[in-house]
């Protein structure tokens, strides 16, 4: 069981409710100073749009008043009187002359503070036609770069168009002390509202994310508990969508995995089991042969040739149980490997049942039972891996002839089932008892014998004929009655199969 590093102390505020306090608050500062300077322009283009809706008649009322161009010339009197009326009409307004291509020709300021000799007349024109929608603004002459909003108004002599008034409505002085107060004014009420709704924002947003963290948190409880062994411990199921998905897939990864801990501890019990049951298994024919060789070669000279051959044959028997449980043990292994594969083929079934017969007919007349084949004529050939069903049959009909009593019978029926064949090999012995039915299948699962039945196997058989069947998609069932026998059930397919069908037992 591993133990969780220490936490520092600033290890809290490394956890996703503060990180996502962190990214929240800062999107809210930024918001905020996006919404002062949004604030701050609006604020001055309605500033300069009043301006000029309210001025926009400056420019015409002095020239209506006054002509500063007679005859096509200037006059400096009347340019003179139309810069002192615009004064007193507008004291932050500045006013220029300019002739018909946009050059400036009059203007009542000091030559060093006017910064362009002309300006665009495009936005004068739109002004004076009323074709563009206010704010207009137009070049400053004391700036090389600025525009402001301004009033026009065009100037006649004789109708001859001869040049235009041009008024800046607000110029540097005023200009300036509005940029100020318009400054200030706007940036206190972007800063007041900017903190009102950082504070309000920043505890409703901790609020919220504790609140949408606390499942996260359980989950997080959830995984180091079982992080920890308590294999137990689970996520509490959530109604929103993301947590209870991640709820989910971790509860059922934790059934697997303790599913699958469980499944180790079962595999480390039978290999337990396993190497206990070998080495009985194997240590039992060798105490035999070592016993009976180490006997022969004691009393060598004293020994009858008939005790000689009596303990030869003995060893004999004893080194074939032993190549026999040898060659089980590589058989089952071989079969668990991955990469081992069944190659099907069709082949004819009565045929391959007659050969297995006639090998166990010593072994059943040896021990007075009779085998008895059950066939159909003209059975249909059936599909499957030859070699491995030669094995099964091996398998299935030494464990009957071995469970069956002398004057018994083993008989193996083959029945047509539609397009497949149904296989039985039955026997008429003492059954097998129902508690130990669902474990006939396991590895070194041996049935009740005389203590003096030296044929006994190492109860590998019955375990190498469910995985040479599961091998092939293929499934066996058993059914027994005490006293009256045991029978082994599975279906064979008469074609090739895509997919081969399991057969429920």
């Amino acid at each position: 069981m591993s133990t969780p590093p220490p936490r520092s102390a600033f290890a809290v505020f490394r956890s996703l409710y503060w990180r996502l306090a962190a990214v929240f608050l800062l999107l809210l500062a930024v918001l905020a100073l996006i919404y002062v300077y949004v604030t701050a322009y609006t604020a001055e283009m309605y500033f300069e749009d009043a301006t000029q809706r309210l001025n926009a008649m400056v420019a015409p009322s002095i020239a209506h008043k006054i002509r500063p161009i007679v005859n096509g010339a200037v006059d400096p009197a009347a340019v003179r009187r139309l810069f002192d009326d615009a004064m007193v009409i507008n004291p932050s307004a500045e006013v220029y002359l300019l002739d018909t291509a946009g050059a400036i020709i009059a203007y009542a300021a000091p030559d060093s503070l006017i910064r362009r000799k002309s300006v665009s007349l495009a936005p004068v024109l739109s002004f004076i036609r009323g074709t563009a929608t206010p704010p207009i603004a137009g070049d400053d002459p004391r700036s090389a770069t600025g525009r402001k909003v301004f009033s026009a108004a065009p100037l006649e002599d004789d109708h001859v168009l001869r040049g235009y008034l041009y008024v800046i409505l607000g110029g540097e002085e005023f200009d300036s002390v509005a940029r100020f107060l318009l400054g200030s004014y706007a940036l206190r009420l972007g800063l007041r509202t900017m903190w009102l709704t950082l504070a309000a924002a920043a505890v409703i947003g901790l609020i919220a994310f504790r609140w949408i963290t606390r499942s996260l948190r359980d989950a997080i409880s959830a995984v180091r508990r079982f992080q920890n062994g308590d294999h137990e411990a689970r996520i509490t199921a959530s109604s929103g969508r993301e947590v209870g998905a991640l709820a989910t897939a971790f509860n059922e990864m934790a059934d697997t995995i303790a599913a699958q801990i469980e499944q180790i501890r079962t595999m480390d019990i039978l290999r337990r089991d396993l190497v206990a049951n070998v080495s009985h298994d194997l240590r039992t024919p060798l105490v035999s042969i070592h016993g009976y060789i180490e006997t022969i070669l004691m009393k060598e000279e004293g020994l009858s040739r008939e005790d000689r051959d009596r303990y030869l044959r003995t060893v004999l028997r004893s080194t074939e149980r032993l190549k026999k449980l040898v060659d089980e043990l590589f058989e089952l292994s071989r079969l668990e490997a991955s990469d081992s594969r069944p190659a099907p083929e069709e082949f004819p079934i009565a045929e391959l049942v007659q050969d297995v017969v006639q090998k166990q007919l010593i072994l059943a007349e040896r021990r007075g039972v009779k085998i008895a084949i059950d066939v159909p004529r003209d059975l249909q050939f059936v599909y499957a891996d030859i070699a491995l069903m030669e094995r099964v049959f091996q398998n299935l009909l030494d464990n009957a002839i071995k469970f069956t009593p002398a004057g018994g019978t083993v008989t193996i029926r083959l029945i047509p089932a539609g397009t497949d064949v149904d296989v039985t090999v039955a026997d008429t012995g003492e059954g097998i008892p129902r508690d130990e039915l669902p474990h006939v299948f396991e590895r070194f699962r041996r049935g009740r014998r005389p203590e003096e039945d030296q044929s006994a196997g190492a109860g590998l058989g019955l375990a190498i004929v469910k995985k040479i069947l599961d091998k092939q998609g293929l499934s066996i069932s058993v059914r027994s009655t005490p006293l009256e026998g045991t029978a082994f059930s599975f279906r064979l397919p008469s074609h090739r199969r895509d997919a081969p069908a399991v057969i429920a037992s």
